[in-house]
């Protein structure tokens, strides 16, 4: 471009209308060029275009991206994407301190120096970028223009408590990721936005913050490049960043230029870091504060004549030392890097020596590494491009261009792997938008926008679907308005708010899911119980009106309505009579819960009384006195034991029973037994369940054999009393059914002669357990082995010895003071106290 006055460098900090003031300036003149440092800075731009000008005069120009209708006036365009062969009567260059980036810089540094329009150009960005403005191009007038806002530092605070409107900013996609999905479970949600994006990704995403729908961002620095959103409060997640050569810190002028996008126009703003970030030092809080930041020293620099004779003159001009000591040259470009690779490479080097061969792979290497691979494996795919440019056809084939963009053309997998596949396409359609690299150049630029569409709509629901959770976030905003969220009940219990599912009402009791934060979880339940409490109120009608036929009790003690549990059996007055509590309700009216707990408990006791009859009647015949002496405190024992009682806890009662006191037992439908006294009514699975629930209410989880076992492993967590209750015996290793046990007396017995009695497979066959279990069962009733079979593996031959009666400590402990027959105890003769045996006098004592 010609190089027209007047020049004007406008500089200051972020929020000063920089960017709004150019292109005011662009779209008042009869045409125009802006650089712009990022595609989604110019997309927005070239959108604002369109809207005042019609897309017949708007042009956008990107790497990745070419909409030039023939009518163009004005181009919106990156940077590197400028056409300086464009003759405009107005030029911009936005953030112009971007020529000291180690990556970049050189790029700004040749539009600062070079670009210029017929009537006017601007030059915008850093107030730190005066001095070298004026000493590289001393006929610009500098123009300084303050923040329309103040900015303060409001110290560190953590993820969770950031105020709304906030943008959290870190350095790696890694690390937004894992903060937005933090925010998420937090605070309902968050939109990203990162360099990496597409523009269409990045506007859905910007456009759901915007919209209130979340009230956090999480971005890099792509957000300190003039996108302007509604934020109040910038907190840096990270202080150090990856600048493509090393990881370092923040300089105190990227720090402003990410903590300015705080405060929009006249609102003021807030920066600070979250609280496991080291906190900003007071001298760093003050240049912020103050937008006072060191000067810009040095500025990157390559050398833009080059020679493209040959790929030696190529290298050589492009080692030209800068011609001003302000001007540093570029280190490392990445384009420089292929270029010597594939200079390097004898056969491409061949193909570079035709005329036109060194500006072919110039602008081949010049091609940017989307995909952030290795230089060597982006040298490889420049390789195969320049290989097809430099082939007989001259162009890249139709097949070798649908071929790569049909591989990226899938919606399927997560954000990272959306995301890699954004990065590919980005590459192939800057391959598109060279005029000259493919036959067809409009078909293909548009297949890439095709793919890179479809990709970046797949991408902005993958992101919707990981860090946004619609219906925290609209629970919370809800909250937050305080207005009255819309709740809703289906007829299948399903509870909506907001018309977003949050749980279901089982029974009486309100079961919320267990995502969102507390915060969510108090407006679900608020709005939630408002809705459901007519609902809870008929069910409690229902109930307090309910037959026992409604009602079941199921294994774990809860009392099971329509299929839902509405209570629970509780210990009671007396353990036949247990009480009941109630499961949920709590938001109906208090005399209507009381109303559905009452018939609830008559009528669970009810259900007990008729299926544990025998037990009623024995415990009612014991209170009333009408058994006849030591029977009346025998079945008192047997009745609070819960129907089945170790023999040996009455050994001497047992013994002592006249026969009128047997037979009224036996009318009762007592079995004395040899190992125990019990109900066999009560040893039925229904009677037995019912009876282990009834008396494992209060203290403890019941006993529960399935229905048919005969015998099973004692249960270490059981106490005899859980046992005796579903109708077992503690014998040993087992848990033997007490009328199981008899029986296996009566095999006793029948076996039985004056050496002992042997054991038979068919006491194995009676309790269904193992031989070492069965020989512990006996060692526990008290039997001893007298004589080993030949075969330990087998029962034959196996002599065991008559049981011998033992007298346990609780058969000999007085029953409770309370007990109605504790004056019994008096009468039970007191056992003759055993003569203790004198030990001979020692040798010593007799000496």
């Amino acid at each position: 471009m010609t190089a027209y006055a007047p020049i004007t460098a406008v500089l200051g900090p972020t929020n000063t209308g920089k960017t709004h003031l150019a292109v005011e300036r662009m779209l008042a003149r009869r045409s125009g060029v802006i650089g712009l440092p990022l595609r989604l800075l110019a997309r927005e731009i070239y959108d604002r275009v369109v809207r005042e000008k019609g897309e017949r005069a708007a042009a956008l120009v990107t790497g990745e991206e070419k909409i030039v209708p023939a009518s163009a006036r004005y181009f919106v365009c990156t940077a590197e994407a400028m056409p300086l062969d464009v003759e405009a009567a107005f030029v911009a260059v936005d953030e112009i301190q971007l020529a000291a980036d180690p990556e970049r810089g050189h790029v700004f540094t040749d539009r600062l120096l070079h670009a210029r329009g017929t009537e006017e150009t601007m030059l915008l960005g850093a107030a730190s970028m005066r001095a070298l403005v004026r000493r590289l191009v001393p006929q610009a007038d500098i123009i300084s223009r303050e923040r329309f806002s103040q900015l303060r530092y409001a110290g560190p605070a953590k993820l969770t408590r950031l105020p709304r409107r906030s943008a959290i900013v870190a350095f790696s996609s890694e690390s937004v990721y894992a903060i937005a999905e933090l925010i998420r479970r937090q605070r309902g949600g968050a939109a990203v936005v990162m360099g990496a994006l597409s523009p269409r990704t990045r506007n859905a995403q910007v456009d759901l913050y915007q919209a209130g729908e979340v009230d956090y961002l999480i971005a890099t620095d792509a957000i300190g490049m003039g996108l302007n959103m509604d934020v109040g409060h910038v907190a840096f997640a990270e202080r150090t960043k990856f600048d493509g050569r090393r990881r370092r810190r923040l300089t105190a002028a990227e720090t402003g230029q990410i903590a300015g996008r705080a405060g929009r126009f006249r609102d003021d703003g807030t920066f600070g870091e979250t609280a496991d970030v080291k906190p900003f030092e007071d001298e760093l809080v003050k240049a912020v504060e103050n937008h006072d930041f060191p000067p810009v020293e040095r500025l990157q620099w390559r050398n833009a004549d080059l020679d493209l004779s040959s790929l030696r003159t190529l290298l050589d001009s492009l080692a030209a030392p800068p011609p001003d000591p302000a001007l540093v040259r570029v280190r490392d470009a990445e384009d420089e890097q292929a270029l010597a690779l594939l200079a390097s490479d004898p056969a491409i080097a061949g193909a570079a020596a035709r005329p036109d061969g060194p500006a072919l792979l110039w602008e081949v290497c010049r091609t940017p590494d989307f995909r952030k691979i290795t230089i060597d494996a982006h040298a490889r795919l420049l390789k195969t491009i320049f290989r097809h440019l430099a082939g007989p056809h001259g162009r890249l084939p139709a097949d070798f261009m649908a071929r790569h963009l049909q591989q990226l053309d899938r919606a399927d997998g997560d954000v990272g792997q959306l995301a890699q596949r954004l990065a590919h396409v980005r590459t192939w359609a800057y391959v598109a938008n060279r005029p000259d690299w493919t036959e067809r150049p409009e078909t293909w630029r548009a297949r890439a926008r095709e793919v890179e569409d479809r990709l970046s709509d797949a991408l902005h629901e993958r992101l919707m679907q990981r860090f946004v959770d619609r219906r925290t976030s609209a629970l919370v905003r809800g909250l937050r308005e305080e207005r009255d969220l819309l709740a809703g009940l289906s007829a299948d219990g399903a509870v909506t708010v907001e018309g977003h599912p949050v749980g279901r009402l089982e029974g009486l009791a309100f079961r919320t899911d267990a995502r969102g934060s507390a915060l969510a979880a108090r407006a679900v339940r608020g709005a939630a119980e408002k809705a459901l409490r007519p609902e809870v109120n008929r069910r409690l009608g229902e109930l307090a009106r309910a037959d026992a036929a409604d009602l079941t009790i199921g294994d774990d003690g809860r009392i099971d309505w329509r299929g839902e549990a509405v209570a629970r059996l509780a210990p009671g007055p007396e353990p036949l009579r247990p009480s009941c509590v109630l499961l949920g309700g709590e938001i109906g009216a208090a005399e209507a819960r009381e109303r559905a707990r009452r018939r609830i408990e008559t009528l669970a006791q009810t259900m007990l009384k008729d299926a544990l009859a025998p037990l009623f009647t024995l415990s009612d015949a014991a209170k009333a006195g009408d058994l006849p002496g030591l029977a009346r405190g025998v079945a008192w024992r047997l009745a609070e034991a819960g129907g089945v009682l170790p023999r040996e806890a009455v050994a001497d009662e047992a013994r002592a029973l006249s026969p009128a006191e047997r037979r009224a037992l036996r009318a009762l439908g007592v079995r004395i037994g040899e190992y125990s006294l019990h109900l066999p009514a009560l040893l039925k699975p229904g009677a037995a369940r019912l009876n282990a629930l009834v008396r494992a209410s209060g203290d403890g989880r019941p006993f529960l054999p399935a229905p048919g076992l005969v015998s099973l492993p004692a249960d270490d967590g059981a106490g005899d009393a859980a046992l005796a209750a579903a109708g077992f015996l503690r014998c040993g290793p087992l848990a033997v059914r007490a009328d199981m046990a008899e029986r296996l007396a009566d095999l006793i017995r029948a076996g039985r002669t004056k050496q002992g009695f042997e054991l038979t497979p068919a006491m194995t066959a009676l309790l269904g357990c193992s031989l070492a279990d069965l020989r512990g069962a006996l060692s526990a009733l008290g039997y001893r082995r007298l004589k080993r079979g030949p075969d330990p593996a087998k029962a034959e031959g196996e002599l065991w010895g008559m049981r011998r009666r033992r007298t346990p400590a609780a058969a000999s402990a007085p029953p409770p003071a309370d007990s109605p027959f504790a004056p019994l105890a008096a009468l039970r003769p007191a056992k003759p106290a055993r003569a203790r045996r004198r030990r001979p006098p020692t040798r010593k004592a007799r000496r």
